[in-house]
């Protein structure tokens, strides 16, 4: 009778467990019960549907053609302040998509580092945008642009990584250079991204539980930012953020935590490894770095600058996460980019 008791109550705890760390099922959009697609999407080799915004002028009159990668907790429709006479100045032609399991973009359960590349190589090879294309990655959606210089060099004019996402467990980092970095976050930050690395199958669990705090960003903490990205939220109009909604609405775990888990996980190679993908001096990758942000500390993205001669390096004095988002400087980034 002992025996039986207590086997009940451990299938029963196990069974308490299982349910608290497996996430729920994705609700795809244009299946049965999920979101309608109301966005162009292109259907991808393994079936996966990626959605995309163009703008800017034609394809056919581009001069130059940009593919945007979207950070955290963003879309497609992230709203850059860049300005139509630049656009038409320059001849610029912009793709942006919702990254796998955001918006309207299938969730991939495989998603890895290196899909990222193909999934943006696939989207150009759709939308017939041309051999050769330029990337911009925001973030954490720069994890793509490096994917990119890894795997499709061959298809890059050119790259920029602004204000981007760093893995404080790459094997290439020096151990000061990583722990300095590590140690400016918020603790339940730290936390939150050992989970994500060391047990991600505990992520769904770590991000719903009560017990300890979690990611500050999705916490609402407002300390994470610096002054300059304080002043830009402050003067956001209202509803600004009107399609928050709409970027999470397939689930926050193939959105949100698998693109956490994705960019903190193992990678399949290390970005020092990266060779030149311009040997001929026709093209480079830029990095913008903001001097006071809090979210990506300067310190492993100068270490980078200095060790990859095909990268360009701009750290901005007194600005934070969020420049991208000031006209000037988000006009600075295209220019640099396309023009040098």
């Amino acid at each position: 009778m002992i025996v039986k008791i207590a086997v009940a109550v451990v299938g029963g705890f196990l069974g308490w467990v299982y349910m608290r760390i497996k996430p729920p099922p994705p609700k795809i959009c244009g299946s049965p019960g999920g979101p309608p697609v109301t966005s162009p999407r292109v259907q991808l080799n393994d079936g996966r549907h990626l959605s995309y915004r163009e703008w800017g002028v034609s394809k056919d009159e581009a001069k130059y053609k940009i593919i945007v990668s979207h950070g955290f907790n963003s879309s497609k429709d992230l709203k850059l302040p860049l300005s139509q006479e630049l656009i038409e100045e320059l001849q610029i032609y912009i793709v942006s998509f919702d990254r796998a399991g955001y918006g309207e973009s299938d969730p991939h359960p495989k998603r890895t580092v290196k899909s990222e590349a193909f999934d943006i190589q696939e989207l150009a090879d759709k939308l017939k945008i041309g051999p050769k294309f330029y990337v911009i990655g925001f973030s954490m959606g720069a994890y793509a642009i490096w994917s990119c210089l890894k795997y499709i060099p061959h298809r890059l004019s050119g790259a920029s990584l602004v204000v981007p996402f760093v893995n404080y467990w790459w094997p290439c980092l020096p151990a000061d250079v990583a722990k300095e970095s590590f140690e400016l976050l918020l603790v339940q930050d730290r936390w939150t991204f050992r989970v994500a690395h060391y047990a991600p199958w505990l992520f769904h669990w770590w991000m719903n539980q009560k017990l300890f705090p979690s990611l500050s960003m999705m916490a609402g903490k407002m300390e994470i930012f610096s002054q300059s990205d304080l002043e830009y939220l402050k003067n956001l109009p209202p509803n600004s953020d009107d399609n928050q909604e709409k970027m999470l609405q397939q689930g926050v775990y193939e959105s949100l935590y698998r693109d956490i888990m994705t960019g903190f996980g193992k990678w399949e190679f290390d970005p020092l490894d990266i060779p030149n993908p311009w040997p001929d001096n026709n093209g480079a990758a830029h990095i913008w770095q903001g001097y006071e942000d809090k979210i990506i500390p300067y310190q492993i993205n100068r270490f980078f600058s200095e060790k990859l001669p095909f990268v360009r390096y701009h750290e901005v004095p007194g600005k934070g996460h969020l420049l991208a988002f000031e006209s000037g400087l988000c006009e600075d980034i295209f220019r640099a980019l396309l023009v040098g």
